[in-house]
């Protein structure tokens, strides 16, 4: 398409037919070429992206609830402690948050292999992508938690409650608007995390935009890849936001 033609366009069509006239043709003109040209190429890449961030979040965050929820109990001053156990636990997620993902990818690219047996692709880059999040998950689990009013706990240990009965009906419950809006914001972190699986071949918006963009040079893929990464962020943090606030009892 010759763009500047298009450019050279839009002052006469807002002269001639208006600013409905406008529209007429950027539809038929610019919208139209995207859809034709970009959309075939976007929309699996848009899939691959959701799928990969899904499946890697669920996972991620699985895990990390769990580590993070032990963490705050094996704590010095906390429910039931057990300092060695604690400070083993935090080591390792140190370890593991202090490594940047693309070199974690190729670090774990034997492993993922006797996992997943492939390298490559949507379903195996989520691997990857768990082991980098779950740590980050924990260490956001563990702070959502530690925001807990302590005398609601103390409370909780002077009519009985078992461990699992605080932490289960005490610590997470008063702690869900923190562990939602971390939720999202896990998510979008995967999300950009996703750019970099282009590396492992792993397809989504993110490689899309790479390829497309710094190979082809076809910025008008790259363009539409990234405003649609933009979007999906905005979406998410927007659902968390307003999830938060909804169970959030301090807010009326």
């Amino acid at each position: 398409m010759n763009w500047s033609h298009v450019f050279w366009q839009v002052p006469y069509k807002v002269c001639m037919d208006g600013w409905n006239g406008l529209g007429d043709f950027l539809y038929k003109t610019v919208f139209g070429f995207i859809y034709q040209r970009s959309w075939k190429i976007l929309w699996p890449a848009f899939g691959e992206t959701v799928y990969m961030m899904l499946l890697s979040t669920i996972l991620s965050y699985i895990i990390g609830l769990a580590l993070g929820v032990v963490l705050v109990v094996t704590r010095k001053n906390g429910i039931k402690p057990m300092p060695r156990l604690n400070m083993v636990l935090g080591t390792v997620v140190n370890f593991l948050r202090s490594i940047p993902f693309i070199i974690l990818l190729v670090m774990l690219l034997d492993t993922t292999l006797a996992v997943t047996g492939r390298m490559t692709g949507t379903v195996t880059i989520s691997f990857p992508l768990t082991i980098s999040a779950f740590p980050y998950v924990a260490r956001m689990v563990e702070g959502s938690l530690m925001e807990v009013d302590g005398g609601v706990i103390e409370a909780a240990k002077a009519m009985g409650s078992s461990t699992w009965q605080i932490v289960h009906k005490v610590l997470l419950p008063e702690a869900k608007p923190s562990l939602i809006n971390g939720f999202a914001i896990c998510m979008t972190t995967i999300l950009g995390y996703t750019t970099m699986a282009s590396v492992a071949a792993g397809g989504g918006l993110g490689a899309t935009a790479v390829v497309y963009g710094l190979s082809y040079r076809q910025y008008d893929i790259m363009y539409a890849a990234s405003i649609l990464l933009v979007v999906l962020v905005q979406i998410i943090t927007m659902l968390g936001t307003s999830l938060s606030r909804k169970h959030d009892h301090r807010i009326r």
